[in-house]
């Protein structure tokens, strides 16, 4: 039986992150390491900091990202990939270049016999109206349409520079690691979610950047995977048990 990982915010491209090309080869050496082993792999968003398809052009840059998942999918192993709230404007390219199986919703699946709910996590129990009414607009496909008619070199250099200003405003403000159990969002979500869909064994989420991983009932465990910017962590199911883990370079891997 093989593995099936998860992770999520690399975040590659970002201008707010000095050792771009350092970080995306330390991914791609992760995912060459693990893909004798895996049955599927799971991006739970935002491994781009800003992804943006128009017709004809997509972002430069990520080849060696990208030809790394063209490889998996050529081999057999299931990628699929979550739109987060960087890269909301995937369409088809990643699915039909690279092979992946692109998800725009959370999703309820099933794995080696356990029920996961599987999403970014952006919007889910955050009461932050800014950030719902900013979150609107991108997912508005009149603002879409209009944001398309702009040439790519004002387009994609406007998206990279509001990405930049926006992880810079974050990591200025101090945002809170975990905020307990009574307060993080997402494990607010999860807990209301429960009462009325009580199959679900795992939720895996990404988008806060911490590693969370804690039990919110018996047989329900909830997971964040942290990030690619820094931590370098994922999370692994084999079958019969969940791990969540650190890519350190050089050391065997589950």
């Amino acid at each position: 039986m093989k593995n099936v990982y998860f992770l999520s915010d690399a975040h590659l491209g970002s201008l707010a992150i000095p050792h771009q090309r350092m970080q995306e080869r330390r991914l791609v050496r992760f995912l060459d390491s693990i893909k004798e082993k895996a049955a599927a792999i799971y991006l739970l968003g935002d491994m781009f900091d800003f992804w943006y398809e128009y017709k004809y052009v997509v972002p430069k840059g990520f080849t060696r990202f990208l030809g790394k998942i063209s490889e998996l999918t050529d081999m057999g192993v299931e990628v699929h990939y979550f739109t987060g709230n960087h890269d909301i404007w995937a369409y088809e390219y990643l699915e039909k270049e690279c092979g992946v199986i692109l998800h725009k919703q959370p999703e309820t699946t099933e794995i080696y016999g356990k029920e996961f709910f599987l999403a970014h996590g952006d919007g889910m129990g955050d009461p932050n109206k800014s950030f719902k009414v900013i979150r609107a607009i991108f997912h508005n496909r009149i603002c879409q349409w209009l944001f398309s008619a702009l040439h790519p070199r004002w387009g994609v250099s406007f998206g990279l520079t509001w990405a930049k200003h926006s992880y810079i405003k974050h990591k200025e403000t101090d945002e809170p690691t975990y905020m307990g159990e009574n307060k993080e969002h997402l494990v607010l979500f999860a807990k209301q979610y429960i009462e009325d869909h009580p199959n679900i064994d795992y939720f895996i989420f990404g988008h806060r950047h911490i590693e969370l991983d804690i039990n919110l009932q018996r047989h329900v465990r909830l997971m964040i995977l942290g990030d690619w910017i820094s931590q370098f962590t994922y999370a692994v199911y084999d079958g019969e048990h969940m791990f969540l883990e650190e890519y350190v370079e050089g050391e065997s891997q589950p």
